[in-house]
C-alpha cells in the first residue's frame, strides 16, 4: 500500500514539476508588466517598451466679471493620453500624446486640423548628456509652459504664459543636459522648427524659428526633476535655485501670438525673451518670469476689408508665485501677474493686473489632488475706463 502511495506522490510531483516548467516557458512569452509613471509594457526580448498614462482635469468655475452676467463653467479642462518607451534600441526612444476634451482641442472651423496630437516625436539619447529629438513637441521656452499643466499649483498657467508662450512646434531640438547633485550644473536646449505651430498643414512654410534656452542651477539639482513640477512636494534641505534665459526668434510667422493665436493678414518676424527663476527650500517655493515679444509693425490690415486688422501681441509682463507646504501635504499658493502691451496695441488690449489664491490638498503628488482658487483680473484701458473679473475654481487632477 505504501508502494502505491510512494509512487502516486513521485507521479504527482513530477507533474507538479513539469507543469510548472510549462507554465515559466508560457508567462515568458509574455510581455513584463511594471508600474511607476504609468502602466509599462516590455517584450521578453526587450527590443520594445510602451509606457501608457493618462490624466484628466475636471473643474467648475463661478464666473463674476463685471461687463456679463454671472454664470458658471463645469467642464473637462484636460483629457490627456500619452504613450512612451523605446523600439529596437533603449537610446531611441518615442512619445505621443494625445488631447480629446473640447478646450484641448478647439473649434472645429473649415480648412482647419483637428487639434488631437499635441506630441509625436521620436528622440535620441547616445549617452547621458545629449537629447535629440525630430518631431512635434513643446520648445525650450518659458519653465512655467515646459511643465506639463498636471504639475502646476494653480489651475492654469498664467495670463503672461498664455499671451507670450512659444508653445509646440514641428522641427529638431538638441539639448545637451549637466545636472550635478550639490554642484553648480547647466542645461543647452536649442531647437529649429517650422514657427507655425502644432499639426499645420494649410500652406507650404517659407520661414523658421530658432530658439535657445540656457538653465544655471548654482547650487546643484533639484530633487526628483524638482524644476519640472510647481511647489516642494519633496522639501529641499538646502536651497535649490534655477536661472533661466529663453531667446526665440520666428522667421516670417502667420499667427499672432508665433505658433499660436489666428492667422495674420500679413507675416511678421517676431522676437520673444522669457527669462524664469525657481528656488525651493523646505517646503518653500518661489518663481518668478519675465516675458516680452516685439516686431517691428504688429498690425496687419485686410486686404479685401480696410476696417478689419489682426495684430501680434507685443508688450511684456512679469509673474510672481510663492507657496508653502504644510506636513500634511496641503499647500498655500499666491500669484501676480503684470500684463503691459506695447503703444502700437495698448487701444486695442488692455493692460492686465491678475491675483490668485489657491489652497490645494495632494492625496498623491500631483497625479492626484485637490484643488481651489479664487482670481481677480483688473483691466486698465486706454480711455482710462477699468473692469474687474473674479471667479471661484474647484478642480480635481487625476492620473498616472
Amino acid at each position: 500500500m505504501l508502494k502505491y502511495i510512494y509512487a502516486i506522490l513521485l507521479i504527482s510531483l513530477s507533474f507538479s514539476i513539469h507543469s510548472q516548467e510549462n507554465n515559466d516557458i508560457k508567462l515568458s512569452a509574455l510581455p513584463y508588466y511594471s508600474y511607476g509613471k504609468g502602466l509599462g509594457i516590455t517584450s521578453p526580448d526587450s527590443i520594445f517598451k510602451l509606457n501608457i498614462r493618462f490624466r484628466m482635469q475636471n473643474r467648475f468655475t463661478y464666473l463674476n466679471n463685471s461687463d456679463t452676467e454671472d454664470g458658471y463653467e463645469a467642464m473637462i479642462r484636460r483629457l490627456r493620453l500619452r504613450f512612451d518607451g523605446y523600439v529596437g534600441d533603449p537610446s531611441i526612444i518615442y512619445v505621443i500624446q494625445l488631447s480629446f476634451s473640447p478646450n484641448d482641442v478647439g473649434a472645429i472651423e473649415d480648412g482647419d486640423n483637428l487639434n488631437i496630437i499635441r506630441d509625436a516625436i521620436v528622440f535620441y539619447r547616445p549617452n547621458e548628456h545629449w537629447n535629440i529629438g525630430f518631431g512635434q513637441t513643446k520648445l525650450p521656452g518659458n519653465r512655467q509652459r515646459i511643465n506639463s499643466s498636471g504639475a502646476l499649483q494653480l489651475t492654469d498657467r498664467s495670463i503672461n504664459n498664455a499671451r507670450f508662450n512659444i508653445d509646440r512646434d514641428f522641427g529638431l531640438q538638441v539639448y545637451y543636459l549637466n545636472e550635478l547633485e550639490n554642484k553648480f550644473s547647466y542645461n543647452v536646449k536649442t531647437a529649429v522648427s517650422t514657427g507655425e505651430g502644432r499639426n499645420w498643414t494649410k500652406e507650404p512654410d517659407n520661414g523658421l524659428a530658432v530658439t535657445g534656452r540656457l538653465e544655471l542651477f548654482p547650487f546643484g539639482a533639484f530633487k526628483s526633476n524638482g524644476t519640472l513640477f510647481e511647489g516642494d512636494l519633496k522639501r529641499e534641505e538646502i536651497p535649490k535655485l534655477m536661472l533661466s534665459g529663453v531667446y526665440h526668434f520666428n522667421n516670417n510667422a502667420r499667427r499672432t501670438r508665433g505658433t499660436i493665436g489666428d492667422d495674420l493678414y500679413e507675416q511678421r518676424d517676431l522676437q520673444s525673451v522669457l527669462l524664469d527663476a525657481v528656488l525651493k527650500y523646505n517646503g518653500w517655493a518661489f518663481q518668478t518670469a519675465y516675458m516680452n515679444r516685439t516686431t517691428d509693425d504688429p498690425i496687419t490690415i485686410n486686404p479685401e476689408d480696410a476696417s478689419d486688422s489682426r495684430y501680434v501681441f507685443v508688450g511684456h509682463g512679469f509673474d510672481t508665485q510663492l507657496s508653502y507646504i504644510f506636513e500634511n501635504n496641503y499647500e498655500v499658493i499666491g500669484r501676480f501677474s503684470y500684463q503691459e502691451p506695447h503703444k502700437k496695441i495698448e487701444t486695442l488690449t488692455p493692460q492686465t493686473n491678475q491675483y490668485s489664491l489657491g489652497v490645494t490638498k495632494y492625496i498623491w503628488e500631483h497625479s492626484l489632488k485637490l484643488q481651489a482658487e479664487v482670481t481677480n483680473s483688473e483691466f486698465n484701458y486706454f480711455d482710462s475706463s477699468t473692469s474687474n473679473d473674479w471667479y471661484l475654481r474647484f478642480q480635481i487632477e487625476i492620473g498616472i
